[in-house]
């Protein structure tokens, strides 16, 4: 997790769309953008580049 924990609040209600990486809000049942059913939960680690 973050530094800021209202910034981790607003990051675990998001969910991106599988097929065409946009954001979605939590309860939604499918993209706003394409429509697909595939969704996952926004990642709450920070990754580091190599």
């Amino acid at each position: 997790m973050g530094k800021f924990a209202e910034a981790d609040a607003l990051i675990s209600k998001i969910f991106i769309c599988r097929k065409c990486k946009t954001r979605n809000k939590r309860g939604a049942a499918k993209c706003r953008k394409c429509g697909s059913i595939y969704m996952r939960a926004k990642r709450k680690d920070i990754r580091v580049k190599k």
